[in-house]
């Protein structure tokens, strides 16, 4: 009886693992959601565009203009790299908790990037999407600061630095573990 138990218990926790399912839905919902409002916004950014070339538009009006879009395009690459975050945080629960998604293992064109193996992979990929958003806000705070001085000059510097740093410690902890699976190679 107790083993019968024992048994039950465990089946519906590990079917437990299914509530996950909410959160890849959402989540893809999410993702589709930003794609969408970012391809929304090339689309107004490209009718804005249309103006750029007339002959009315000069001196300051054109700067403006070109400021104002260099600034839409680098939000508009915010919002597919958050999109695409949504997009690998929804197939990596899904692969991590659920099951394999058969489709990306038979696929050539998957190239392994979006293909979870465990947490790690998981954490791995979404932590680079992040650096790429961070690097992305970064040249878009960068566009719109008013260097008034030195110091703001030092610290548009050292935030660059930084973002040299984590790259390159990126790329490092990615060649580590390339190693590692591949001693010898």
């Amino acid at each position: 009886m107790l083993n019968t138990l024992e048994k039950l218990f465990e089946k519906t926790l590990w079917n437990g693992r299914f509530v996950v399912v909410v959160a890849v839905v959402a989540s893809m919902a999410a993702a589709t959601a930003i794609f969408y409002m970012a391809t929304v916004d090339v689309v107004y950014l490209v009718g804005h565009m249309l103006n750029y070339a007339d002959p009315a538009l000069a001196g300051e009006a054109r700067k403006l203009l070109h400021d104002q879009t260099i600034t839409h395009v680098v939000e508009v690459v915010d919002g597919y790299l958050l999109a695409t975050f949504m997009l690998i945080f929804a197939l990596g629960m899904y692969e991590l908790f659920v099951s394999d998604i058969d489709e990306a293992r038979g696929s050539k064109t998957s190239s392994k990037i979006l293909v979870i193996e465990n947490l790690d992979d998981l954490k791995a990929r979404l932590a680079k999407v992040i650096l790429m958003i961070l690097i992305v806000t970064l040249f878009e705070e960068a566009l719109n600061m008013k260097i008034s001085s030195p110091l703001d000059l030092l610290y548009l510097g050292g935030a660059i630095a930084l973002i040299g740093a984590a790259l390159f410690l990126t790329h490092k902890a990615e060649a580590h573990g390339k190693e590692i699976e591949h001693p010898g190679d």
